[in-house]
């Protein structure tokens, strides 16, 4: 199988919200794409679609987040979700398509990027509940982990705030 990922598009709209719905138990996730679309803080939404057939195999959405170390702003966002259809699942796509999300929000600046989920998964990624643990947040805990996308620019210890956008609050209502 080969994928190839870029970025979504409008007319990726329809299918991404399609996938997302079949890839949770519950609308969650696909409320919180298209609340983050419609309040502007979508940063980056790719795609991973099957070279042969043009389906769509899965998609990773990165948002903004407002975070603040002594009072200064850090380019920073969240990875959240990612989705990937049952039929390719195991196959590297969701790896490929957050690798592809870290190279393209790195080469744009970016300094952080945060995840909320299992640290067995994402840890493999880089993220790790250390860095995340410097900075005050509602969702801090062990699930809260973050990668510094710019090698070696922000070492553990760092204290600051990080906020996620407005539509992930109600999600943790939904909770």
């Amino acid at each position: 199988m080969t994928i190839a990922i870029r970025p979504a598009t409008g007319g990726d709209v329809a299918a991404i919200d399609a996938l997302l719905r079949r890839s949770f138990p519950a609308p969650d996730e696909a409320n919180l794409v298209r609340q983050l679309c419609i309040d502007g803080d979508m940063v980056l939404t790719l795609v991973a679609d099957d070279a042969q057939s043009g389906a769509l195999a899965g998609m990773v959405a990165f948002s903004r987040m407002e975070v603040r170390v002594n009072d200064v702003a850090l380019a920073a966002v969240a990875l959240a979700p990612v989705a990937v259809e049952a039929a390719y699942r195991r196959q590297g796509v969701a790896e490929a398509l957050i690798a592809a999300g870290h190279r393209h929000l790195a080469d744009a600046g970016y300094l952080l990027s945060f995840v909320l989920g299992e640290p067995g998964y994402y840890g493999r990624f880089g993220y790790a509940a250390d860095l995340a643990r410097g900075f005050d947040s509602p969702y801090a805990g062990d699930y809260l982990m973050a990668l510094a996308l710019q090698d070696g620019k922000l070492p553990c210890g760092v204290r600051g705030v990080a906020a996620h956008a407005g539509a992930f609050a109600g999600l943790a209502e939904n909770a």
